[in-house]
């Protein structure tokens, strides 16, 4: 996934501005942005690189050098790692405010990143999982940090960082694009940890950039913006046992439903703390006192607003699971006499977003930013429920024949144009319609919706193990399409309310 709305955006307040070298050294910018920028682009690079090749090889025989897990359980386990960067990036960003700033855990996480793709390219099962297990936790450090950091480079009123945003998200787009080719390539040569290697090197390039550009950042990230006090201990501890509690009761229930302790039983207590987090999360802010009537008004339109991201992340997310299984083993991927490695596919969407980002930045530009956010969010998740209905469909017309090359090409179009209708407005509405008191944990929850999309594909993967291609994309597809039905239906309500929280905030109102 390349998505347009990587956290840290022009609309997530900074921190105090710091006096930055050099600020106009870069086209105009601080040369701390290319510092930022291609640390972000080779930290992009391993992890979309790793996830191109991740399922083939969780799923591809001992004999041909991967793990022989089961289909059905590599998706679930794929879709159950991608849940767990998102929930872990919740515990990235609060680190980050709360203790040791954006700058050491962007370097703690990076260095996290890179010991578990060195264990990835070590053969084993026991260094496969730990590897996956340091990826995870370490983007979660590093990926909600990076991006903040690039706002903390100008001033809030700053003219330049819409403009600086624009760059560094073509740095997360050439490192997604470039990756799939290069890893898989190697892969294709040298085996699946040779690819694994690969994604080491550019973590590690990705490092050298961060750590020698630190002069450069102007104490950027240096110092947490909401340090913890004494005071804040008994409620912290009070949280993290609670939490502590949350996953053990997860874990159990997992191995009831199991009835074994496997690979299973994990992904199932994963993704049910991974839906379990929202709803808790939402629970916290509608009981709390500091949350006022109108406030939690607001908070009530947003949840139509955050179901609507949490199917689109579902299905658009799907593209490291079913869909490379979809493009592996039942696309005809012949073209021109030429056989497509099927990590091939994995760089469309972010290709298609370095196309069309500008396209759709014209659009709204003289559409007068119209149509208002919530019609955004029904067209976005009508879009990706759309790529599965044609998908649905063409699996259905191949039959037992696979689908020409083509077909997955208009899947990915179709999602880059709904991706691009959701996600930049995504975290605005999220950063908008959040009680003042819980603001800065806003954008833990937009990432929550990633989190509990991925889970519930990992539920429905296992769900629907001998359910056909068509009957499965399909199903999933209109199932979308009823929602992004009700998500218009309900539209002009949720714009009146996120209209009372523009003119609460004083922000601009869409």
């Amino acid at each position: 996934m390349t998505r347009a709305d990587e956290p840290g955006g022009p609309d997530v307040a900074t921190v105090e501005h710091h006096v930055v070298p050099r600020d106009h050294a870069f086209f105009g910018h601080p040369l701390g942005l290319f510092t930022l920028f291609g640390t972000e682009l080779w930290e992009r690079f391993s992890y979309y690189g790793m996830r191109a090749i991740l399922l083939y090889y969780l799923t591809d025989s001992i004999a041909n050098g991967g793990l022989g897990i089961e289909q059905t359980s590599g998706e679930a386990l794929v879709a159950a790692y991608g849940a767990s960067v998102y929930l872990v990036s919740v515990l990235g960003g609060w680190l980050a405010d709360r203790v040791i700033g954006a700058r050491r855990s962007v370097l703690y996480g990076g260095v996290v990143i890179a010991a578990g793709h060195v264990f990835l390219s070590v053969p084993g099962a026991g260094f496969t999982f730990t590897g996956i297990v340091l990826v995870a936790l370490g983007t979660g450090l590093l990926k909600p940090n990076v991006s903040s950091m690039v706002g903390e480079l100008y001033d809030r009123d700053d003219p330049r960082r819409d403009s600086a945003f624009s760059i560094f998200y073509m740095g997360i787009n050439i490192g997604s694009l470039a990756a799939p080719f290069v890893v898989g390539a190697a892969n294709e040569i040298w085996g699946y940890h040779a690819g694994f290697a690969v994604a080491a090197v550019g973590m590690a390039i990705a490092l050298v950039f961060f750590v020698l550009g630190r002069g450069l950042l102007g104490g950027a990230g240096e110092v947490p913006p909401n340090p913890l006090t004494r005071a804040d201990r008994v409620p912290v501890i009070r949280l993290f046992v609670a939490v502590g509690i949350g996953a053990a009761v997860a874990v159990v229930i997992a191995y009831l439903v199991q009835g074994d302790f496997t690979v299973d039983t994990f992904v199932d207590a994963l993704s049910y703390i991974a839906l379990a987090a929202p709803v808790a999360t939402f629970w916290v802010m509608f009981r709390s006192p500091k949350v006022s009537a109108p406030e939690r008004s607001r908070l009530r339109a947003y949840v139509p607003l955050f179901i609507a991201a949490m199917l689109f992340w579902m299905i658009f997310e799907q593209a490291s699971s079913t869909l490379s299984t979809y493009a592996k083993d039942f696309t005809d991927r012949t073209v021109a006499g030429i056989t497509i490695s099927p990590t091939f596919y994995q760089s469309l969407n972010p290709g298609m977003i370095i196309v069309l980002a500008p396209v759709f930045a014209w659009l709204w530009l003289k559409l007068d930013d119209r149509p208002p956010t919530a019609v955004k969010f029904a067209i976005g998740l009508t879009f990706v429920a759309l790529s599965f209905v044609f998908l649905g469909a063409a699996a259905w017309v191949a039959g037992d024949e696979k689908s020409p090359w083509w077909v997955l090409v208009v899947v990915y179009l179709i999602q880059t144009i709904g991706e691009l209708c959701l996600s930049p407005v995504g975290l605005a509405a999220t950063t908008l319609l959040a009680p003042k008191a819980f603001r800065g944990q806003a954008m833990a929850l937009w990432f929550l919706a990633t989190s509990a999309g991925n889970a519930i594909t990992a539920q429905l993967v296992q769900a629907t193990a001998d359910v056909s291609n068509s009957a499965y994309f399909g199903g999933i597809g209109i199932v979308a399409l009823v929602f992004a039905g009700g998500m218009f239906a309900l539209s002009p309500w949720v714009t009146r309310h996120i209209r009372e929280g523009a003119d609460a905030v004083g922000g601009p109102a869409k």
